[in-house]
């Protein structure tokens, strides 16, 4: 349960500014420090401290890049503003906030973002159809990760 934890602060470290996050939770104390090499140092009260290797983004492959950049031509991409887990729908057992080929409104609910236990709906900031949902509901995404990408209203 706590290693979850450990990965989501090197996550939220990883892509931020800060060097370095120290907090306590469980009754365990944990210090995460970015370093030059990209190795995070994890210290545990209990234990000694463990190298995590932080991994670094890919680049998209040729045909990924064509294919979405083909798709973005007809429309706008809408862009994570945070890394967290992607929902779909309000609950499990519920009907997705949008589908592909539904029309949205400035201000209509696109999805959930979960960071850190909170749910931050993802709001539509312009009039327009759904062309393409880019991400599963339940799948991490991270900062910036194009989430839809919506053509514009005529």
């Amino acid at each position: 349960m706590w290693q979850d934890k450990i990965k989501e602060i090197i996550y939220l470290l990883d892509n931020s500014d800060v060097n370095e996050i120290d907090v306590t939770f469980w009754g365990r104390r944990f210090r995460v420090v970015k370093n030059p090499s990209q190795v995070s140092s994890v210290e545990m009260k209990s234990g000694d401290p463990v190298n995590v290797e932080i991994p670094t983004q890919s680049e998209p492959t040729k045909t990924e890049a064509e294919s979405s950049s083909e798709v973005i031509q007809n429309g706008v991409e809408i862009l994570s503003p945070m890394p967290g887990t992607f929902y779909q729908s309000p609950a499990p057992d519920k009907d997705p906030f949008v589908k592909e080929g539904d029309t949205v409104n400035k201000g209509d609910t696109l999805c959930i973002i979960e960071a850190m236990k909170i749910m931050n709906e993802i709001e539509a900031e312009s009039n327009g159809t759904i062309q393409k949902i880019l991400v599963q509901g339940g799948t991490p995404v991270e900062y910036d990760q194009p989430l839809f990408i919506i053509s514009s209203a005529s």
